[in-house]
């Protein structure tokens, strides 16, 4: 669900400082963040922003096209290991039933 259009956008006051900090000063270096929800705007464009993912900060590089999506969207919070072989739950569930090899 999208926020209302009379709230407008939520951009952390923090973090638009240090995007104007870096735009002044012309660093490189990624900028930390917790603000998942903040929504990216065209300031932020070529600035890498380090997003934390509640583990860790994973840097993400602001494109034109990420403008107006949130930061969150860009740093996984899980991770998928993919999933499970026949073998593998063959022995959970026993060698009968709907898993049963063929």
């Amino acid at each position: 669900m999208s926020r209302s259009v009379k709230k407008g956008i939520y951009v952390d006051a923090k973090l638009m400082e240090k995007v104007a900090k870096a735009r002044e000063t012309g660093s490189h270096t990624p900028i930390k963040t917790w603000a998942r929800p903040s929504m990216i705007t065209p300031e932020m464009v070529g600035l890498t922003i380090a997003v934390h993912n509640g583990k860790k900060h994973e840097p993400v590089l602001i494109q034109e096209s990420m403008v107006g999506h949130k930061l969150g969207e860009f740093s996984m919070t899980r991770t998928f290991r993919g999933h499970a072989k026949k073998g593998k739950i063959s022995k959970i569930y026993g060698g009968s039933g709907r898993f049963e090899e063929k």
